[in-house]
């Protein structure tokens, strides 16, 4: 279809007002003038509303013929959007919001309590949140579509303006039109630049905008419709312009140089069926099978421009945005499966959306899939927000078949103990898949305590490597590396000389807590309760003596709540762990992160309250 054509479809009905505030787009299509744009898609006598802005869309309604608003679907969690989404509540609408600001929504109370003000050099626009809760009907489903009245609307992540940003493309009166939120404003121009930037001094929002700008271009749409400014014709000029301007201000500010080029080519190939992402924050790399399947190791934040301040849900967004490129440059067909070397969200953010938008299976080793599907469990750093399901259980040292290829994992803790090494034959090369233990040059300064480091995990994965002798190495964060006798040398050295300097620098032989230093575990770590309900926990004391011990456990409790448990004395073997439950009862009304402790004393040595766990109340 022409620019012209477009043109006339869409701009003869903008024309036409029904109200001081409400014009009519199309036979089905309305936009009503609110704090944003509200659009109003018409589908009988019931109303999908795009944004809501404060409601005063709703008295107007029934001049449309309009008796009933099935479904509120928002582009993004501002207050100018949905300041009045308890109107909608109230009149029974249901209301879909971007998964990753879902908090942003539904749990905003929280936000206002965690988020910084002192010292505050967050400066990124969530504090523009609803000021009260409201009621979500779930979230909308990125990469695929949310049916609502006669239509469809196809849910396209398009972070820039916010983190979790959407928009919606739809066909309505014959034109495949979109709803952008604050994307794009008119031709060359973006509601807010502020909004841009998710760091102090940074530019995140700046990329974000060009490569969503750019993925909606690819997608088509005749016509565009933001949430501030006028309905945008022509999107193909309107969006060349902005990402001209965009990319201007980019290039003086000097960041993300390579935001084009690599959104051209966003894989390069290490062999002809092995695959490197140079996109994604930590490194994923892609087996490509005769068959057009493809097989990923790891795959988390793709395409990286930037991240925003903070950790809480809505800073952190996965997407599928190198997915059409692996397709068209590589002839894939399926991404068939999934594994990852351990747990940690950089790793794995995009798991739970591969396997909703491309039917992907999560293969993984019983040591990695258990925070993987029940993160709330474990108190460890980096983990993903929700739980990831895994199809297929990798038994240890077992090889493994899939399509042409072999593979074994194998464990592989340092950087965490919950992390495998994965080991395969491609173009007559021995690959080894590393995730985030070593670096090249070799490297062992990536070891974290809380991450379950041990003494000599670096020593036991320096013979691993000697034992299986790769060609090429692959890591999570470095280029990488033809192997050669030389770098495992170097590796082995390095490994030894760490186990032995925390040797020396710890009381092994007073008090062993290996490198790690922790005591005792409560698990689930974070949970939910019912008041004056049993409620089960899980601990697990370690023995710091290399002799027999008995250890003496108490439970330290919110004030009125009571333990429904006698824990007595638990006899531990040398330098080894034993596990117990216990049952509390909360007392209460609603409490969120209320804290109990286990108190250890071993062998009449007291060691105080040395683990916590965190339970939300109703």
């Amino acid at each position: 279809m022409s620019r012209a054509a477009r043109a006339s479809i869409v701009r003869a009905p903008a024309a036409q007002p029904v109200s001081s505030r409400l014009r009519r787009i199309s036979t089905n299509l309305w936009s009503f003038a609110d704090t944003c744009n509200v659009y109003v898609v018409k589908s009988g006598t019931r109303a999908t509303l795009v944004d809501f802005g404060d409601g005063d869309v709703l008295p107007e309604l029934p001049s449309l013929g309009i008796a009933k608003v099935g479904d509120v679907v928002m582009t993004h969690h501002h207050r100018d959007q949905g300041q009045g989404l308890a109107r909608a509540n109230a009149i029974g609408a249901r209301v879909w919001v971007p998964p990753v600001e879902s908090d942003l929504f539904g749990e905003v109370e929280a936000h206002w309590q965690a988020r910084e003000i002192a010292a505050n050099y967050n400066v990124r626009e969530d504090r523009f949140s609803l000021l009260e809760s409201v009621e979500v009907a779930g979230v909308l489903p990125e990469y695929r579509e949310l049916r609502s009245g006669a239509y469809r609307f196809f849910v396209l992540p398009t972070p820039g303006h916010t983190t979790g940003s959407v928009s919606l493309l739809a066909e309505i009166d014959g034109n495949r039109v979109a709803f952008t939120g604050d994307l794009i404003y008119a031709a060359g121009k973006v509601w807010s630049l502020a909004a841009t930037q998710w760091t102090y001094n940074g530019g995140e929002g700046l990329a974000g905008s060009v490569l969503s700008l750019l993925d909606l271009r690819d997608r088509g749409p005749a016509a565009v419709y933001p949430s501030h400014g006028e309905p945008i014709a022509d999107p193909i000029a309107a969006i060349d312009l902005t990402v001209a301007r965009l990319q201007a201000l980019i290039t003086l500010r000097e960041h993300n140089p390579r935001l084009l080029e690599l959104r051209a080519r966003p894989y390069e190939a290490l062999t002809p069926h092995l695959l490197a992402n140079r996109t994604s924050v930590a490194n994923s790399h892609v087996l490509l099978s005769e068959s057009g399947k493809a097989l990923l190791f790891d795959f988390g934040y793709d395409f990286a421009f930037g991240a925003a301040d903070g950790s809480d849900r809505a800073s952190r967004r996965p997407w599928l945005y190198t997915v059409p490129a692996l397709k068209r440059d590589f002839g894939v067909t399926e991404i068939d499966v999934a594994i990852p070397t351990h747990y940690h969200d950089d790793h794995v953010a995009g798991f739970n959306l591969l396997r909703e938008t491309e039917g992907t299976e999560i293969w993984s080793a019983p040591i990695v899939a258990e925070p993987l599907g029940d993160p709330e469990r474990y108190d460890l750093p980096c983990m993903w927000y929700d739980p990831i399901r895994v199809d297929r259980t990798l038994a240890l040292e077992q090889p493994v078949r899939c399509e042409e290829y072999e593979l074994t994992p194998y464990q592989l803790p340092g950087h965490t103990l919950h992390a495998v090494a994965i080991s395969f034959a491609v173009d007559g090369k021995r690959v080894l898949v590393v995730g985030d233990q070593q670096g090249g040059p070799p490297r062992l300064s990536n070891y974290v305590y809380r991450n379950r480091f041990r003494l000599d995990d670096y020593v036991d994965s320096s013979a691993l490597y000697a034992r299986l002798h790769p060609d090429l190495m692959l890591f999570g964060h470095t280029p990488p590396v033809w192997v050669d006798d030389a770098f495992l040398e170097e590796l082995r050295v390095k490994g030894r000389e760490l186990a032995r300097l925390h040797r020396e620098l710890l009381p092994l032989d007073e008090v062993d807590l290996d490198a790690e230093g922790a005591l005792a575990w409560i698990r689930p770590y974070r949970s939910r309760a019912t008041a004056g309900e049993p409620h089960d926990v899980g601990i697990e004391v370690r023995n710091p003596f290399r002799r027999p011990a008995v250890a003496r456990l108490r439970l330290v409790l919110p004030r009125g709540w009571r333990s429904a448990s006698v824990l007595a004395d638990v006899p531990l073997p040398p330098g080894g762990t034993r596990r117990v439950r216990a049952t509390i009862v909360p007392r209460g009304g609603n409490v969120r992160r209320a804290r109990i402790a286990v108190d250890v004393t071993i062998d009449g040595r007291r060691f105080g309250q040395v683990a916590e766990a965190l339970l939300d109340v109703n």
